[in-house]
This record gives C-alpha cells, sequence and structure tokens, in this order.
C-alpha cells in the first residue's frame, strides 16, 4: 500500500463520495467546497485501487487534517491510522506546529490513541456529531 500527495484529485473524490456521500448519508452539498482546490490531497492505494484519502489545509501553524475515509474493505488494517500518521508527516514539512480535525464522535477514540486529545463541546456537521481534536506537532 502507498500514500501519496496527488494533484489529481479525482480518485479522491469518488472515495469520499462512496463513504461520506453513499454510506454515511452526507448531502452533496455538505461535502464539496472550495477548498479542495488549495488543499493538499493525500491517497491510499494498492496498485491501480484507491483505498483512502485524507485533505490537508494548512492556516498559519496549524494544519487541519479533514475528509479523512478508508474504504468499507480496507477498514481494520491500519489504513487510516497510517493516513493520519502521513498526515502529521506532511504537515510538520510544510512547517505546522498543531494539527487539527473534527472528528465524528464514534471516532474520538482512533484518534486519541493517534495522539490527539478531544476539546470543546460536541456539535452536529452535516447531521453526525462531532468533536473537535487536536495535536502539537
Amino acid at each position: 500500500m502507498i500514500i501519496e500527495q496527488v494533484t489529481d484529485f479525482a480518485p479522491c473524490h469518488a472515495l469520499r463520495r462512496a463513504v461520506f456521500i453513499e454510506e454515511q448519508g452526507i448531502a452533496e452539498p455538505d461535502e464539496w467546497d472550495d477548498l479542495d482546490v488549495d488543499a493538499i490531497h493525500l491517497l491510499a492505494h494498492e496498485e491501480d485501487t484507491p483505498l483512502g484519502t485524507a485533505r490537508l489545509i494548512r492556516v498559519g501553524e496549524t494544519g487541519k487534517i479533514g475528509r479523512i475515509c478508508v474504504v468499507r474493505e480496507a477498514r481494520g488494517t491500519g489504513l487510516g491510522a497510517a493516513l493520519v500518521r502521513e498526515s502529521c508527516a506532511r504537515l510538520r514539512e510544510i512547517g505546522c506546529t498543531r494539527a487539527y480535525l473534527s472528528a465524528q464522535c464514534y471516532a474520538i477514540g482512533f484518534y486519541e490513541r493517534l495522539g490527539f486529545a478531544a476539546y470543546g463541546a460536541e456539535y452536529d456537521d452535516a447531521g453526525i456529531a462531532h468533536k473537535d481534536m487536536e495535536m502539537a506537532l
């Protein structure tokens, strides 16, 4: 399995459509925004098969990790953790000192095991309970 930065993010969009829109029922207008153009897109794949993706956005010294998803067939393999670790490494490389993400509440334990700490109140994002999490890089 390879995780790499891509400039053609059509495979990333296809993964996000499959996981967030089709599987989780998120409305299209809630998934798509104008931030993709300037973001760093990571794609995890095995040969020509896309398996997971993450989107990185830098705001000053903070890097936001978002749109993290893994196809159902690759869940439980460690791919999600590898995507988060690679995201943090990429953010460090571009000078970020803090990573931030908006976690679906069911995944808080997953992110805590990777070093993130939850903060603030729980909130609704696209009909799904979320909580902000952060980690020093």
